[in-house]
């Protein structure tokens, strides 16, 4: 748990505080002798009727898109009842109330790796939306062959351990492409569908769980080539506290004014990606935390750090809430809103028995 990591772990961070400090300059991954790791992937945007070769180009790796979604009875039918059941209304309009902090720890028996990534409430039944590079980690959960897996969900400015949380959905063809790179010290990546579901299962103390949580309205629609210089805020818990200090305590919600500069496309025809100028979120910790437009409504998560050399210090890119959307249908049959409902247990049970046999396939060697 979370105590146990602040007590043991504090300590090792401390003496590796500097060794961090200077590789942060030098890649978008964080890992040393306990492979202490903070989110490093990215994704594309989209546009609408852009066609594209207005956009710039970011290597696709889906070329083909595993159907164990598709194939999957169980989880057709669990879905399906979800599709039906319509989306419960959204309860802010403020990203800092709407944000979450992802602690999770990896235990083998030779290391200790923890990932802090941000998250945020796309439904106010308590769905949190992240990147799959860090919900891979309650996937893991459901099996103890590659170690002890562990998440906890914090809330809060500093950040305070609030929920458990299980799985709901993750990307498959992220897993099938990214499975393989788990134990890696410094895995690396585009980002490309790099997104996941997860929902509020109970609370770290036992407390009744809220009847309705601060859920964020999105924007799923295509974007066109006008949302270029369109002002947006960020929100995440950059990890430069948690560096500086030497403790998950130190961890709070930030926001940020800035505005979108580029669009890119893994090919779609779309934008799938857009970046934005440099802020004080954009830093290690804040990838999975949303892009708010003027609006009130997200229309991006932050996936990787962008081209400081080009936007500024602190750049970073945002996956567009349409490439979710659209990959999601492709891989599942179901729309993000339609995977946005149901009985949210059941479905992360047929969800966790679908894919945990899929991943563990893949990572030994049988796909």
């Amino acid at each position: 748990m979370l105590e146990c990591y602040t007590t043991t772990m504090d300590i090792i961070v401390n003496i590796i505080v500097s060794i961090l400090t200077a590789y942060l300059a030098l890649t978008n991954s964080l890992a040393t002798g306990v492979q202490y790791m903070i989110d490093s992937f990215v994704e594309t945007e989209e546009s609408a009727e852009m066609p594209a070769e207005t956009l710039e180009s970011i290597p696709s790796f889906a070329s083909s898109i595993p159907d164990i979604l598709l194939r999957s009875n169980e989880y057709q039918q669990a879905a399906l009842v979800g599709a039906t059941a319509g989306l419960s209304e959204s309860g802010t309009n403020d990203p800092l109330s709407s944000i979450v902090n992802i602690f999770c720890t990896f235990t083998t028996e030779h290391s200790i790796r923890t990932t802090t990534g941000t998250g945020f409430f796309i439904d106010s039944d308590g769905i949190i939306m992240t990147n799959a590079h860090i919900a891979q980690f309650l996937l893991l959960e459901k099996t103890d062959a590659f170690g002890d897996a562990k998440c906890t969900v914090r809330i809060g400015s500093p950040a305070v351990a609030r929920y458990e949380a299980e799985l709901l959905y993750i990307s498959p063809t992220w897993v099938q492409e990214n499975a393989a790179l788990i134990d890696d010290a410094a895995p690396m990546g585009t980002g490309e569908r790099d997104y996941a579901l997860l929902y509020i299962s109970g609370d770290v103390e036992a407390w009744p769980l809220p009847a309705r949580f601060p859920a964020l309205p999105f924007d799923s629609d295509l974007l066109p080539t006008s949302v270029r210089e369109a002002k947006v805020i960020a929100a995440g818990y950059p990890a430069k506290d948690l560096i500086e200090q030497g403790s998950a305590a130190a961890l709070r919600g930030r926001t940020a004014a800035t505005t979108i500069s580029e669009l890119y496309t893994f090919g779609s025809n779309y934008a799938d990606v857009f970046s934005v100028r440099g802020s004080d979120v954009g830093a290690q910790g804040s990838s999975g935390g949303p892009i708010v437009n003027e609006s009130g409504a997200v229309i991006g998560m932050i996936a990787t750090r962008g081209d400081d050399e080009v936007d500024g210090v602190g750049s970073l890119r945002a996956i567009t809430l349409s490439h979710i959307n659209r990959s999601m249908k492709e891989e599942s049959g179901f729309t993000l809103e339609e995977n946005l409902g149901g009985d949210l247990a059941f479905r992360a049970k047929v969800f966790a028995d679908t894919m945990s046999p899929f991943l563990l396939s893949i990572l030994e060697g049988e796909q």
